[in-house]
């Protein structure tokens, strides 16, 4: 007889499966009998090949458990598991009883109070079923609160679990149907479980804000309410070891940028970010506030002139990079009046390609955008012009001196898009399900990932300047061999090309090309002075590239946080007689609405500037470089 392998038994057969495995020629008694085994067989492979379904034990006469809670939950599990749905007959404080959901059947169990303890005991028990059990994938004990057990540990450990994924691996698991409202309440719950509810988020922010301040001194972090409900406003957050580092080592170049929180209530991330030695983001400062407005800008631009503070005097004069929109003017314009304002580039480059849709004009536009003198860049203008008149229009809207190379006077070290608009959409897709102090303190442990990361290259690197800088500069002096220098004096250089000629200032780091002003790096020009009389040209780039410099920037820790059971509560006094927290921070009154939200889709790809195409100096053909040039001269 030729045997059907179906499945592989489990060794334990103390809750009503059968040992046998079905064969070819196998006789039923009738097709419940058939219809019983299948799902028997069915249960059982499931609970064998993924690992899960069946409790580590089934239930036996003296089993104890330690409240009626754990009894209840325990016997939900053996009921999904084994494909039977129970009626609760009795459950108060003292005692449990259950029977079978189906008529006849004699499954029965009796759990009671142990007398003088808390345990509840089984006393008696009808293992046996007669039924066929539950014939459909719907199960009445798949309720939301097992849903939330169910997903607890996989959530723990990916707050992206989606619903409809939640739906799949119930079914696979456990061979049960779940709605997909189901699905997504369970998984609410769930992460209530874990990280606490919304409401009790923003309860603690008072507590949480305190523990910044005393765990790492010299921070800024203070919450705002407002009406009489205490309603939260706006939290403002701000660590000494990245104030440290922004004013002294870094460069002085801000990133202003916000994102929009689809949680429960809603909201928006504000952030200023930095750039550091090796051109990677420094957050400064972050808040958040209960909508974007113009009065939470004008507050969170005075937050960021506070924690600056008087030393912003001694600083070289501020660049700030922003969509410009006018909450952020006006707030910039009140609290750093002398600080260069521009726009970033991408939001620029975006708004022209989508109100002219021309391929031609587009690439033209980036010519003019990274034009280094007013006449290369007026050139270009006339080139678009000639395509198209409305041009003229669109540049009357967005004045060119507050983003185009040629015209803008600020430095931005060659930074001309916002970075902190991906990290700001990282935060807010990796958070949203978050509450407000769990979101907080994902960026405060992503924050000190990075110190620490980075803190321990800036050790290990030996070279005078960070890779990025040393691999610029090794550029320029490869592209210096094919210059001609002449020297006028001990600091003035004329340096000759098939191209042109550029005058080169080592001692006021200046070049007509430039490339070295706004880049902060010695350009090729300035390269080939330098290596003419002698000089190291990596000694000539600004202090803000050096490794002294990076590891300055990240010389200070960001030192960990209390669990929350720690904190003090509103009302409570501080250890030590400290300072009472006496305020209860209630949710803000916007809710999200019902209903899916809409994805706003990040264009990545349009941080980075199109290639621009080289064209050659002596044979003018497009393609290649004068250096490279096969052209005999």
């Amino acid at each position: 007889m030729a045997e059907l392998a179906l499945t592989q038994r489990m060794p334990n057969s103390d809750m009503g499966l059968r040992d046998e495995s079905l064969v070819i020629g196998q006789d039923f008694s009738g097709v419940d009998a058939c219809r019983r085994d299948m799902v028997e067989q069915d249960l059982t492979s499931t609970a064998t090949n993924l690992d899960v379904g069946l409790p580590d034990q089934p239930l036996v006469i003296g089993q104890e458990f330690p409240d009626v809670d754990s009894c209840r939950r325990t016997l939900k599990d053996i009921a999904i598991a084994m494909h039977f749905e129970i009626r609760i007959v009795k459950s108060d404080r003292s005692r449990f009883i259950a029977k079978c959901s189906k008529e006849g059947c004699p499954w029965r169990v009796h759990v009671a109070k142990c007398p003088g303890v808390p345990k509840f005991t089984v006393r008696t028990l009808h293992g046996e079923h007669t039924c066929e059990g539950v014939q459909s994938l719907h199960h009445q004990q798949a309720s939301v609160g097992w849903v939330a057990r169910s997903v607890e540990a996989r959530v723990r450990d990916n707050p992206q679990y989606k619903p409809k994924e939640i739906l799949q691996d119930i079914r696979d698991k456990h061979g049960v149907a779940v709605s997909y409202m189901q699905a997504w309440r369970g998984k609410e719950r769930s992460m209530a479980a874990l990280h606490g509810t919304f409401e009790e988020g923003y309860r603690l922010l008072p507590a949480y804000c305190e523990q910044i301040r005393r765990t790492n001194p010299g921070s800024i972090a203070s919450v705002v309410a407002t009406g009489q409900d205490n309603c939260f406003q706006r939290l403002f957050v701000s660590y000494r070891a990245a104030i440290y580092g922004f004013l002294n080592a870094c460069r002085p170049l801000l990133e202003l940028d916000r994102v929009h929180l689809k949680g429960k209530y809603l909201g928006s991330i504000i952030c200023a970010a930095a750039v550091d030695a090796d051109d990677a983001l420094f957050p400064l400062a972050i808040a958040v506030v209960d909508s974007e407005s113009n009065e939470n800008w004008m507050w969170f631009m005075s937050e960021l002139r506070k924690l600056l503070g008087v030393n912003t005097d001694s600083m070289p004069r501020l660049t700030i990079l922003s969509e410009r929109t006018m909450g952020m003017v006006e707030a910039v314009e009140t609290h750093f009046p002398n600080a260069f304002h521009g726009f970033c580039l991408r939001y620029v480059s975006e708004n022209f390609r989508d109100t002219f849709k021309n391929s031609k004009l587009v690439n033209i536009f980036w010519n003019a955008v990274y034009a280094l003198t007013s006449a290369e860049f007026e050139n270009k203008i006339a080139e678009m012009v000639d395509i198209s008149q409305d041009v003229l229009a669109w540049f009357n809207h967005f004045n060119p001196q507050l983003w185009a190379v040629a015209y803008f006077e600020g430095v931005r070290y060659g930074h001309f898009t916002l970075g902190v608009t991906e990290l700001l959409y990282n935060w807010a897709l990796e958070c949203h399900e978050l509450p407000i102090v769990q979101m907080m303190e994902h960026i405060r442990h992503q924050m000190t990932s990075w110190f620490s990361d980075r803190r321990n290259m800036g050790m290990r690197l030996t070279s005078i300047l960070v890779p990025s800088a040393e691999k610029k500069i090794a550029e320029a002096i490869a592209d210096a061999r094919c210059y001609k220098v002449l020297r006028a004096n001990e600091v003035e250089f004329e340096i000759v090309s098939t191209e042109r000629t550029n005058i080169v200032d080592i001692r006021s780091r200046i070049c007509s090309c430039r490339r070295w002003q706004l880049y902060g790096l010695p350009c090729a020009h300035a390269a080939a002075a330098l290596i003419s009389c002698g000089q190291n040209a990596h000694l000539f780039a600004e202090h803000c590239f050096t490794v002294h410099s990076c590891r300055e920037t990240y010389s200070q820790m960001i030192y960990p946080i209390p669990d929350r059971s720690l904190w003090k509560e509103p009302g409570e006094g501080a250890e030590g007689g400290g300072a009472k927290v006496d305020i209860t921070i209630r949710p803000p009154k916007t809710r999200r609405p019902p209903g899916r939200p809409k994805k706003k889709v990040l264009r990545i790809e349009s941080f980075k500037r199109p290639k621009r195409v080289v064209q050659c100096g002596r044979c003018h053909m497009l393609g290649h470089s004068q250096k490279k040039c096969t052209l005999p001269t």
